[in-house]
């Protein structure tokens, strides 16, 4: 499978020759058992075999700086996690219709880290699932169809949501009930009231829905604009899109699925830097550290409707192994400080890029919150041209070197750097220390 033009540093299989004969074999089983769809990350793609804390190793035994995984936040085989998984397992683990108190013990506790207007979970395997589930909700709700997303968005893989993520690429069309907007580039648009400028782009959509006879059902966002650059500045620039959406009959659904649990360090959840409540609310891949636990949380008001009109089942969302690894994750974020850790050290990440930028004129913007962080490279600072090509190198540089990161945005330019939770100081340093090799390799 050769190179996907649209996946951002995705491996080219036409470089098999520089891989050795081993790894060779490897991706070519993968062909033969897992089809043609499956992408590989990197130049050289990893063979890693273990994880521990904050590295990844590989059969050698090499370590690598795991500065993008937004699965195991909290570590890679969290001592806690693990054990919480493997207790409960030797009890019991069996579907979710069945009275069982850990569901509802974790339920209060997430609710509980939630504004008072939202009052209800509901689990899932997946965040696609959460997403799936919560476009079901939305439409009850609202009696409408139409959603509105942003022009890079990835939400998920299942049918209505893949046809609402435009980053699956030009061959994964999006539905005919689906507007894409620009994203809050407070790069390209810098100067602008970006808050403004974002809910034009939504009044837009919801204007162009309605000429098509298509009422709006939801505006969803990911609460970081993680594939569309890693927006985050100013705080509050959501509020304005989020009235939008409700005044044309709609709700604003916040996919939290990147952002959530500390990720962002100024707050346990992204969308409350921007002082607005969503709707519903979305979870999933960092949720149990590694184990697919999902869910979505809502107001009771919007969720009355499909409760009263129909039923949900999921047979393994919230069984009790799922919660009890869901439990253990945001025990360990609470116990160990991981938000107030994912904000001092993503400020010093970004602090230490800032610097750079004045060593390596490539360097165009440094932006995030927390332990997620954009930084755009361009070939010219004062025409913001994109440099592409040369974020792939830094990218795979790096990996090269021991760190791993990936790149994203529409413009493919933005290094996208999302280190684990416990990163600390030292993980810190050898990550700018790397990218600093990385750039100058340029």
């Amino acid at each position: 499978m050769a190179k996907d033009a649209h996946m951002l540093n995705s491996f080219d299989s036409s470089a098999l020759s520089s891989l050795s004969q081993d790894e060779v074999a490897l991706i070519r089983k993968r062909e033969e058992v897992l089809g043609p769809a499956y992408r590989l990350f990197y130049e050289e793609p990893l063979h890693i075999v273990r994880g521990e804390g904050v590295f990844l190793y590989d059969r050698e035994g090499r370590a690598y700086l795991d500065a993008y995984n937004n699965v195991a936040s909290v570590g890679h085989c969290r001592p806690e996690v693990v054990e919480a998984i493997y207790r409960q397992a030797t009890v019991l683990n069996t579907h979710t219709r069945y009275l069982h108190e850990s569901v509802l013990q974790f339920a209060d506790e997430l609710l509980g880290t939630f504004p008072d207007e939202i009052g209800h979970a509901m689990f899932t395997c997946t965040g696609s699932e959460a997403n799936d589930l919560a476009l079901r909700v939305a439409s009850k709700f609202t009696g409408g169809t139409g959603v509105i997303v942003t022009k890079l968005a990835y939400h998920g893989v299942t049918a209505s949501i893949a046809e609402i993520s435009p980053s699956l690429g030009q061959n994964v069309p999006l539905g005919h009930h689906v507007r894409a907007i620009d994203p809050p580039d407070t790069y390209l648009y810098a100067g602008q009231d970006i808050g403004l400028r974002f809910a034009d782009g939504v009044r837009a959509a919801i204007a162009d829905l309605r000429r098509y006879g298509i009422k709006p059902s939801a505006l969803i966002v990911d609460s970081i604009f993680t594939s569309d650059g890693v927006f985050t500045h100013p705080p509050g620039f959501l509020q304005e899109a989020a009235k939008a959406i409700r005044e044309a009959g709609g709700i604003y659904i916040a996919d939290e699925v990147q952002s959530g649990f500390a990720r962002t360090g100024s707050n346990l959840w992204g969308f409350q830097r921007h002082g607005v409540v969503p709707d519903i609310v979305t979870m999933g891949k960092p949720m149990g550290n590694g184990h697919p636990v999902a869910g979505l949380v809502a107001r009771p008001e919007v969720l009355k409707p499909f409760g009263n009109d129909g039923r949900y089942f999921n047979t393994f969302g919230g069984n009790p192994v799922s919660i009890a690894a869901a439990a253990a994750t945001l025990a360990v974020i609470k116990r160990d400080g991981l938000q107030a850790n994912s904000h001092s050290v993503g400020k010093m990440i970004r602090s230490g890029f800032e610097k750079l930028a004045l060593k390596h004129g490539h360097i165009g913007d440094v932006r995030g919150d927390g332990l997620f962080i954009g930084v755009e490279l361009v070939t010219d600072r004062n025409a913001k041209t994109p440099a592409r090509e040369l974020t792939h190198r830094v990218v795979n540089g790096m990996r090269r070197r021991g760190v791993l990161i990936s790149s994203t945005g529409t413009r493919g330019n933005v290094l996208k750097i999302r280190p684990l939770l416990p990163f600390k100081e030292e993980h810190a340093n050898q990550l700018l220390h790397v990218a600093d090799q990385a750039l100058a390799d340029l």
